[in-house]
């Protein structure tokens, strides 16, 4: 594949990665929220940020912002309630939850197990570590234990609460940011239905484009360590963008042909909202029509794991999804990690 990076002489490269299919099931329903609180770009100016230049870089006009007692559980909990409803089915239906989250609640439990607790179920639980490509790997992680017969009932949510992990002071990286979440629930569906084609990849090599230092196991956090900023998300945005954009052009390339289709068979692109330059430079170099294109990041900003079921969820509410529809999936991020897939819904 395309050489996508160079930093500090080394070369980062989408990796080569098998398409597989994974058919026979469908997604019953979605559901999504986001915290009622709105911070536009003019709220931001009296800290210093430059509302036209948010715009001109990224396209966002807006993001939420949780209440400072809100968790990712929170948000998990109003999106998976939400899904529910929309497929008349209860939390006692389920026998898998994976929730996908770069914020989780705390260490240990996992976000999901606090998710379980708050629905009142049974379901087994785990969450699923990929940053923004993190509804992607659980996605299809969901997906297979439906299709083995593991499964019936698959809950899968991607939730963050983005602005805790960002520094306020970094003028570049803070105003991209938001709070969401996202649900889908998965069961048995036609062999028509599902994956058609999907490859996940990650590249480690790219692991510092993108990344939270101290906090973990490798630099526990300490005063020094929280008075330096090491708690919150360190970005290189041109390496990262650029990798993007070429990431997104070979593995969506890809996955369409592998799943015996063209672009102009698609008939929605949802792509993880994270600048509206990537988004609209992966459309160009690939024809896809602009209308096809799903765009929310203007009032959401970026909401890693919660950003494709955020958009996924629009679109179903526009009636803008039918049965038989072709609709392409990617997220990528930290890692390097991405998803790309092929649905046909």
């Amino acid at each position: 594949m395309t050489t996508v990076a160079d930093v500090a002489g080394q070369t980062i490269r989408g990796a080569e990665h098998r398409i597989a299919r994974l058919t026979g099931l469908q997604i019953l329903a979605c559901g999504a929220y986001a915290p009622p609180q709105v911070v536009t770009n003019a709220d931001l100016a009296p800290q210093g940020y430059d509302a036209d230049w948010i715009v001109q870089r990224t396209g966002i006009q807006a993001r939420r912002r949780a209440e400072d007692h809100i968790a990712a559980s929170d948000l998990a909990y109003e999106a998976a309630t939400r899904c529910l409803a929309n497929a008349s089915a209860s939390a006692a239906d389920l026998d898998l939850i994976v929730l996908a989250t770069m914020t989780p609640d705390s260490p240990i439990p996992s976000t999901a197990c606090q998710l379980q607790r708050r629905l009142g179920c049974s379901a087994a639980a785990m969450d699923v570590g990929a940053a923004c490509a993190g509804f992607m790997y659980a996605l299809v992680t969901g997906m297979q234990f439906v299709k083995t017969g593991a499964a019936r009932r698959v809950l899968v949510v991607g939730t963050d609460v983005m602005t805790r992990a960002v520094n306020p002071t970094d003028k570049k990286t803070f105003p991209l940011f938001g709070d969401g979440a996202g649900a889908v629930l998965l069961g048995v569906g036609t062999e028509q239905q599902g994956l058609l084609a999907y490859s996940l990849g990650a590249d480690g090599r790219g692991a510092d484009l993108l990344s939270i230092p101290a906090g973990g196991s490798r630099e526990p956090l300490t005063a020094e360590k929280l008075a330096a900023g090491r708690q919150y998300m360190q970005m290189e945005g041109r390496a990262v963008f650029k990798w993007a954009v070429n990431l997104l052009a070979d593995s969506i390339r890809e996955v369409v042909a592998a799943a015996g289709i063209t672009m102009n068979d698609l008939s929605l692109v949802i792509l993880h909202q994270a600048n509206r330059r990537i988004l609209d430079a992966a459309a160009e170099n690939l024809g896809i029509a602009p209308d096809k294109l799903v765009i929310n990041l203007d009032h959401y900003g970026n909401t890693s794991a919660g950003s494709i079921p955020l958009a996924l969820a629009e679109v179903l509410s526009a009636d803008r999804l039918h049965r038989g529809n072709y609709i392409l999936l990617s997220g990528f991020g930290a890692g390097l990690a991405w998803g790309t897939a092929v649905l046909r819904w």
